[in-house]
């Protein structure tokens, strides 16, 4: 699906120009007058980016950045205003924005933003593609191959792990193999990275054992 550029700007006449600017440049665009009208649409897993106004009525672009961070994370924000400062800019970069551009900008430079917006909203598809499919793997084992990952993402030997569930060491083998199998890795260190990355164990605390 061809990414499009959301653009979010309470002046009409400015959000009108933009627009056929982008369009004239073979990009898809949706504009919106307000920062609310925009959330009430908010696209579902849609890739693109928000191309947004600083100032406007209602809800602040600042504002707006925040809530999409709860409600779309994956959509890069480049700001796009007449009324920006050092302080403002510094915020919405810390917040995550991806460029901070003023009004009046050559066309160059926007396009330029715009790219490492999609860029940026690839990887980040990419990589929240990757997480779901770790946490459907993971969500797959059975729950005794569930307890001996438990215990191999936490360093434990299969004889450990086989006294500590009341097992013979060569069941804990077969339920491992099965664990890596399931989770598409060939040792503990891979089976410890996807534990972190979903959230199950701090990486750095663990030495997994082989």
């Amino acid at each position: 699906m061809k990414p499009v550029v959301h653009i979010v700007d309470d002046d009409k006449s400015c959000r009108t120009a933009t627009a056929r600017l982008l369009s004239a440049h073979g990009l898809r665009v949706e504009v919106y007058e307000s920062g609310d009208q925009f959330l009430a649409g908010l696209p579902d897993c849609e890739p693109g980016c928000v191309l947004l106004d600083l100032q406007m009525p209602g809800q602040s672009g600042l504002q707006i950045q925040r809530r999409l961070c709860e409600l779309a994370p994956q959509l890069p924000v480049v700001f796009l205003t007449g009324e920006g400062d050092i302080k403002t800019s510094v915020e919405a970069m810390k917040a995550g924005a991806k460029d901070f551009l003023e009004k009046g900008s050559t066309t160059a430079a926007l396009m330029e933003a715009i790219d490492r917006a999609f860029i940026q909203y690839e990887r980040q598809r990419t990589g929240h593609d990757r997480l779901q499919a770790q946490r459907a793997s993971v969500a797959s084992l059975s729950p005794r191959e569930a307890e001996v990952f438990r215990f191999v993402i936490r360093g434990h030997l299969n004889k450990q792990i086989a006294y500590a569930l009341g097992i013979s060491e060569r069941t804990v083998k077969v339920h491992r193999h099965q664990v890596m199998e399931k989770l598409g890795v060939r040792s503990a260190a891979e089976a410890v990275s996807i534990a972190a990355n979903i959230g199950l164990i701090n990486q750095d605390a663990v030495a997994p054992a082989e």
